[in-house]
């Protein structure tokens, strides 16, 4: 089902935020809802097994693709409101309390020194981007590309009178793990990132740090991190707009680490209503 279609006026007088929640529901930490993970789990099977055969779809008959990260994983899902349909996921692998060194993916892929500078990267307190992906069906747009984010090195922000929909369907998914940050005291994330999605960011005032040269792993890959309070006040001074999406308003603060972030007393308490599998 496509994206119900807004006015040009309600668009212009409309927050991006605002237009954002208009069309799509935000889920954060759905680890304890067996039938949103399973949605978060098919969605991912659909987008890294059949799409981009990074992985191999046989070893998941049940069409839900999964990893030994999952366990101490916390998963978001983004879901179109009009149709339920679940638009995209991901997860933050947190490292394991036992042997908090080499316990995350980009352990085994990225040999920088940053890595493991416990001053820079506190593993008390980092957390690897994972599985984040759009579902095919959102990603429609002529300059789309063919990867699990849709974002290509021909990705342009739109012009305010053409602009029909948000920068890019992913800032939600980046609001989802804002939030689930300032839920569970994360205050770093690293990440290995396709070159053009960093570009992207960029240019939405959303900055990560290189670490080390590009890798391969299912493509052309940067390892990253960066810092969150820093990455958001930075963000508020580039791009307000975009800072007030993906702090839902300031509700998950840009505050100095020591001092913690504030939490809307209400998180958590709905339960989430449904959704559609876009895999049926």
């Amino acid at each position: 089902m496509r994206v119900p279609k807004a006015s040009e006026g309600d668009i212009v007088n409309e927050s991006l935020r605002g237009l954002y929640q208009t069309y799509f529901d935000i889920r954060c930490d759905i680890g304890g809802y067996a039938d949103l993970l399973y949605e978060a789990l098919r969605l991912r099977f659909q987008v890294y097994c059949l799409e981009q055969g990074y992985e191999d779809a046989a070893a998941f008959p049940d069409g839900m693709e999964r990893d030994s990260y999952d366990a101490r994983s916390l998963h978001a899902l983004l879901i179109h409101r009009t149709s339920r349909l679940v638009a995209g996921t991901v997860r933050l692998i947190r490292p394991d309390p036992a042997q908090p060194i080499g316990s995350l993916p980009i352990d085994h892929l990225c040999s920088d020194p940053q890595l493991h500078e416990p001053g820079l990267l506190p593993r008390e307190s980092l957390a690897e981007v994972s599985r984040f992906a759009i579902s095919k069906s959102f990603r429609r747009r002529v300059e789309d590309a063919p990867t699990p984010t849709g974002v290509g090195p021909g990705w342009r922000e739109r012009r305010r009178r053409e602009q029909r929909r948000v920068p890019h369907l992913s800032l939600g998914l980046v609001q989802a793990m804002v939030c689930t940050s300032a839920q569970y005291g994360i205050t770093h994330w690293v990440a290995e990132m396709e070159p053009a999605l960093l570009r992207m960011y960029a240019k939405l005032g959303i900055h990560w740090h290189p670490m080390g040269d590009l890798i391969e792993f299912h493509g052309s890959r940067q390892p990253c991190w960066t810092r969150l309070d820093e990455m958001l006040l930075q963000t508020y001074r580039e791009r307000p707009d975009v800072w007030d999406l993906v702090t839902n308003g300031g509700a998950y603060q840009c505050a100095p680490i020591l001092e913690g972030w504030a939490l809307p007393e209400s998180f958590g308490t709905d339960r989430p209503p449904a959704v559609t599998s876009t895999s049926s």
